[in-house]
């Protein structure tokens, strides 16, 4: 209990600076926790379940003696540590290991799981494999029905052309009303017909655009002698039968 004297050398090398006592108690709570730990595992005492497994490792760790009745059995029928079993040497070697089972979970438990998570990927996998069908399928249906489109559109603008070389062929034989009202193209603007023009309306509506260009070709090449694929007027059907290749666009492609 002697009185510091602050001007001795001991006080004078001490070091002062700002927070340094509060790190050197931080340190050595930590250090104490940890030799608490260390002391608290050496004194754990084990439980019986891990007790069981060092032993059950030591005891499998350890080669056969002498003292077990099978492995002097062996012994007498000419066996030899480190030697593979059977007649001629072609058997295993080490012993078949060990499962241990420590869920408790019943037996074929294990393999039950694993066959769903079999039947699981097999089901994904189907899945999958539809679900590429049905996409490639689905391709191949817009690839058909934009064909169909394009065809449909070019047989429109076939049809459009047929009518006015009608309207036209009609016009330089002085016929001034067309043999079907759909023969030539219609005015955008046009006054309401009569009751008989409208059932004709209708009736040639039931047409097809590929049946009203099949019957209008038709009619221009029996009436005028002219086919629209190769835009030519012929003198007379005999000129046109001889000279023009044929009577669809398959034909003069």
């Amino acid at each position: 209990d002697e009185e510091e004297d602050y001007m001795s050398d001991l006080f004078l090398k001490q070091d002062v600076r700002p927070g340094l006592p509060m790190v050197r108690r931080v340190k050595e709570a930590i250090q104490k926790e940890e030799k608490q730990k260390e002391a608290n595992e050496k004194n754990r005492q084990k439980s019986i379940k891990e007790e069981e497994k060092e032993r059950r490792d030591l005891v499998l760790k350890s080669a056969l003696g002498n003292e077990n009745k099978g492995f002097a059995l062996l012994q007498k029928m000419g066996y030899k540590s480190g030697q593979a079993l059977g007649k001629s040497g072609e058997g295993i070697v080490e012993p078949i290991p060990l499962n241990i089972k420590t869920g408790r979970s019943g037996l074929g438990h294990e393999e039950l799981k694993k066959r769903k998570a079999e039947e699981k990927l097999e089901n994904y996998r189907q899945k999958l494999h539809m679900k590429k069908q049905a996409n490639e399928q689905a391709a191949d249906e817009f690839r058909i029905r934009f064909k169909t489109k394009q065809e449909e559109r070019k047989m429109e603008g076939d049809l459009r052309k047929s009518q006015r070389a009608c309207q036209q062929l009609d016009t330089q034989k002085d016929i001034d009303v067309p043999k079907e009202t759909w023969f030539w193209i219609e005015p955008e603007e046009e006054e309401k017909k009569d009751e008989e023009n409208k059932e004709d309306e209708c009736t040639s509506s039931d047409l097809s655009v590929s049946e009203k260009l099949h019957i209008l070709t038709a009619y221009l090449r029996e009436e005028h002698f002219y086919c629209i694929w190769c835009g030519t007027t012929y003198e007379d059907s005999e000129d046109l039968s001889s000279n023009c290749p044929g009577d669809s666009a398959a034909d003069h492609d």
